[in-house]
């Protein structure tokens, strides 16, 4: 039985108090893992801030070189990682070996970002009276940041917050997901081999509500960025002050299909963005709006398809869809589309249950104030709606309160730049899913869905504050 320690000034420290941490999809318990306290995410702290005094003066080739050690150690080890996913988090391991190639891929952005961050001149003589001054402005490290990271990509939302913060010189407290502290953990013995100084990375595991509060509002504490829910991502808001912030929160992603469409050429696509690690994901395909001209053929090519996943143990290569995270999460869902059931919907497949999994779910004659389409499933859910014209679609994708991807397939280009226009969302994907997403592009969402971006170069400037210099050149 594997014990975990936190990681706290370059040391491993053990706690009075632990909690067992279970496999979601045998129920076995994996670990005993160390619940800090109060006073352990203090020190935490405090030591982050007195190792930022240095770091801070590091040079952007010490960082990168660090940075890209990481990726060289973890390319060797990406099976041993994948392995970690499936234990924790039920993640197929075919979908944990995706997840370590896009880490790796986040961390050498990161690298690379850490040579590219600059300013730019300004030109003083611009302004009435004003000569014999240069003027410049550079991106300055903010100090230590609270990492807060969920459990549904717990490598490479890990690696979102840990490269950007390290590329440009500050330090990180990180709190991961109580169900996947695993690969959190092992990223501190990859970042100590790589050479990154002690106390420029903490690792605090335990309870959110716990430790929330002293992560977000404790003085040293200048820039908190949060993965999570919605309610959650909220009271942070609250709380947070003047701090800088950084919330990637919730979505019901949606994507129309108009007439122009090959359908055959998108459907594989369309039904592993649907359920891909059991719709627990930010971005999953929950909606799809088809045109209703094509929604009968859509709709069993669809379902057929679906059928064909195949569920089980994620240690298996050729599952497709493992276990829910918590058997908590399945009773839910089950309330949910009962509750859909008896306001009219439609099973066209799925919906068959076990105490920790449930089967990919496809659902017609929905309404769009039901809790599967209105609110986030984070499930294997997914709802298909015929719609007459394209502003309908586009009215009926924006009628929720959530905003982060959204998708339109289509061969008309204007129809394409209409939709790219008028789709209330952090990105508008064209010819794709809207759970499509590189490392390096901008990430974040609108309305209720977040606060801020991701993505390497806009989340370092998230981590930093633009500093102005300005020297009169004749005194």
């Amino acid at each position: 039985m594997k014990e975990t320690k936190l990681w706290i000034n370059g040391q491993w420290i053990q706690t009075e108090k632990s909690y067992s941490l279970t496999a979601p999809y045998s129920g076995e318990e994996i670990a005993k893992v160390a619940k800090a306290s109060i006073c352990d995410v203090e020190k935490a702290i405090e030591g982050a801030h007195q190792a930022f005094q240095s770091f801070k003066k590091t040079t952007a080739y010490e960082r990168a070189e660090i940075l890209y050690k990481v990726v060289d150690i973890m390319r060797g080890r990406k099976d041993e990682f994948a392995r970690i996913l499936a234990m924790e988090a039920g993640k197929p391991i075919s979908a944990g070996l995706t997840e370590i190639d896009r880490t790796i891929a986040t961390y050498q952005f990161s690298a690379e970002a850490a040579k590219q961050s600059m300013g730019e001149t300004v030109p003083m003589d611009a302004a009435p009276g004003t000569k014999d001054r240069i003027g410049y402005t550079k991106r300055v490290p903010l100090g230590v940041v609270s990492a807060i990271t969920p459990f549904n990509f717990p490598f490479n939302l890990v690696a979102h917050k840990l490269g950007p913060a390290i590329a440009v010189g500050n330090t990180i407290v990180l709190k991961p997901a109580t169900q996947t502290p695993l690969s959190a953990l092992v990223m501190a013995e990859i970042f100590k081999e790589a050479g990154l100084p002690d106390g420029v990375l903490q690792i605090v595991t335990g309870s959110g509500g716990e430790l929330s509060d002293t992560l977000v509002t404790h003085p040293f504490v200048k820039k908190v960025t949060f993965t999570g829910s919605g309610e959650v991502g909220l009271k942070i808001k609250e709380k947070v002050g003047l701090r800088k912030i950084t919330l990637e929160l919730g979505s019901n992603a949606a994507v129309i299909v108009e007439p122009s469409t090959p359908i055959k050429e998108i459907i594989s696509r369309c039904v592993g963005g649907a359920f891909a690690f059991a719709g627990q994901v930010c971005i999953s395909l929950q909606r799809v709006y088809v045109h209703e001209s094509i929604y009968e053929e859509f709709t069993n090519a669809f379902v057929e398809e679906t059928k064909k996943l195949k569920l089980g143990d994620p240690l298996d290569p050729a599952t497709d869809i493992s276990a829910m995270i918590h058997p908590d999460e399945v009773h839910r869902l089950k309330q949910w589309i009962d509750e859909a059931k008896q306001q009219g919907a439609t099973v066209a497949t799925g919906a068959e249950f076990t105490e920790r999994t449930m089967t990919p779910t496809v659902m017609t004659n929905v309404s769009p104030d039901m809790k599967i389409v209105c609110q986030e499933t984070f499930a294997p859910i997914v709802s298909l709606v015929p719609y007459q014209s394209l502003e309908e679609a586009i009215s009926l994708v924006n009628a929720s309160d959530l905003g982060l991807n959204a998708g339109i397939y289509t061969n008309v280009l204007t129809d394409a730049m209409k939709a790219a226009e008028e789709l209330e969302a952090g990105a508008v994907v064209v010819n794709d899913i809207p759970t499509f997403r590189v490392d390096n592009m901008p990430y974040g969402g609108v309305k209720s869905s977040g606060y801020g971006r991701e993505g390497i170069k806009y989340a370092i400037d998230e981590m930093t504050d633009l500093k102005f210099i300005t020297i009169k050149t004749v005194i």
